[in-house]
């Protein structure tokens, strides 16, 4: 029989229900990577054969990362620190084991660090796209506008600061007048948006041409690297290895079967990311302009086909309204495993523990700011060959996603697989007989090579 819930768990607003604590999940796991970054590393490499590569990745990968972190959340109960002491005692595991915990917290609070920069951008783009600056601008135009703002550290500065100021806001109203009210308004007004996006798109006359561009396979224009892409994003694009779903997983209640939520999860946040695709590649063939545009096709390629379009002002503020819903969601999903933490070790009210949070992070991220203007030939880390052309905010960017977020994701899945005991565990899981032993086969071996894999590759 699974323990009871833990006092710090019992004293603490639960999750009214399930579906409360799919939609705050979703909403961490949906943000900047499924509406930003699929759909420009799908047009990189090739489309269709990438996408196949890609799904398959998430349920072998990402999925069972997504049901380890979350049971260690729901058995610990507590911030991500204090589950991994908790639970290396009660499980008689080694105390290194702990470290997930301090990389968990660690993590998050430097991912949203320069995520709360981007998010500054999609609030200044929502703006742009309502007062009609994209309208009739040329390519030279529309870069000029992404230039100009990164070029100006007050106006960053601004934006970051107005960004981070509302996921204090909403992360300081607790749990259920907090997280849980701001998922439930903000993820069914992202997929209305989304659904809304996909319905113009298929006007642009170029649907069919991105649907096939998106769901037929040509594996000839799939390259290893391309494989290894699809590895990585999948791995981590469910907000898995930063500590996230374990503080969120700290509310779950005990009667919840953590194995089918987390494939409602997974499936619901796979479509976000194939909705976005089906939103963003239409337009973007319509105009004539390319797939494989980068990291650019939001902020430089997308507002130039908003202005070209007829109904560009309305539906290009509607997208970039989309984007911020989606990394808000993200961002508080972020910020509450340092709040959770500090709430704990320092004994303070949430309150506190929200602004306190907040403007540790709001303070690195000001590294972020100035690395695209006056620090942008500042390399703190020169002197060592393989950093000689990264600035702060790369640095900062390569530490959490390429080592401290794999590194994470494969601890825990280890932790899960092989140092906590079997009593109990298939039941906590949700999984029984057959099932449960091919996940764990999976989770102990074929899910830790995988990551391993991507960890290696991204170092290389």
């Amino acid at each position: 029989m699974s323990e009871p819930a833990p006092p710090h768990q019992q004293a603490n607003n639960l999750w009214t229900s399930r579906m409360a604590f799919i939609l705050a999940a979703v909403g961490s796991a949906v943000g900047l990577g499924n509406i930003w970054k699929f759909p420009y590393i799908t047009g990189e490499n090739g489309g269709g054969a990438f996408v196949l590569v890609y799904l398959a990745c998430i349920f072998l990968i990402g999925l069972p990362v997504l049901i380890a972190e979350t049971l260690i959340g729901r058995r610990g109960g507590q911030s991500p620190v204090a589950t991994m002491r908790t639970l290396t005692r009660t499980e008689g595991a080694s105390k290194g084991w702990r470290i997930i915990g301090w990389n968990g917290v660690f993590a998050a609070s430097l991912v949203l660090s320069f995520y709360a920069v981007i998010g500054g951008w999609a609030l200044v783009y929502m703006g742009k796209a309502a007062f009609g600056l994209f309208v009739g601008a040329d390519a030279e135009a529309v870069g000029a506008q992404f230039d100009t703002l990164l070029s100006n550290p007050w106006e960053l500065l601004l934006w970051h600061t107005a960004f981070m100021a509302i996921v204090v806001f909403i992360v300081a109203r607790g749990i259920r007048a907090g997280l849980e009210k701001a998922v439930k308004m903000l993820m069914p007004l992202l997929f209305v948006l989304l659904i809304v996006m996909v319905l113009y798109a298929m006007t642009s006359g170029s649907f069919g041409r991105a649907v096939d561009f998106m769901f037929s396979p040509d594996f000839s224009r799939l390259t290893t690297e391309g494989v290894l892409v699809a590895l990585g994003h999948a791995a981590f694009t469910l907000s898995v290895g930063i500590g996230t779903l374990m503080a969120y997983g700290s509310y779950l209640p005990k009667h919840v079967n953590i194995a089918r939520t987390s494939v409602s999860i997974a499936v619901m946040d796979t479509c976000v990311a194939l909705l976005a695709g089906l939103a963003i590649f239409p337009l973007v063939f319509a105009n004539g302009l390319e797939a494989d545009a980068g990291p650019g096709l939001i902020f430089v390629t997308l507002p130039l086909a908003f202005g070209q379009m007829s109904g560009g002002l309305i539906f290009g503020t509607l997208f970039f309204a989309l984007l911020l819903v989606a990394a808000i969601t993200s961002a508080i999903s972020m910020l509450e495993p340092v709040v959770e933490w500090l709430e704990e070790r320092k004994g303070t009210t949430r309150v506190k523990s929200a602004m306190t949070g907040g403007f540790a992070v709001w303070l690195v991220g000001i590294g972020t700011v100035l690395s695209f203007n006056l620090w942008s030939n500042i390399y703190p880390l020169g002197f060592i060959g393989f950093f000689e052309d990264k600035t702060v905010f790369e640095l900062i960017d390569f530490l959490a996603s390429n080592i401290l977020m794999p590194l994470g994701g494969l601890a825990i899945v280890l932790f899960v697989g092989w140092a906590v005991r079997r009593e109990g565990l298939a039941e906590d899981i949700g999984l029984q007989g057959g099932l449960f032993k091919a996940f764990m086969v999976v989770l102990k071996f074929a899910t830790p090579a995988g990551i391993a894999i991507v960890f290696l590759y991204n170092l290389a």
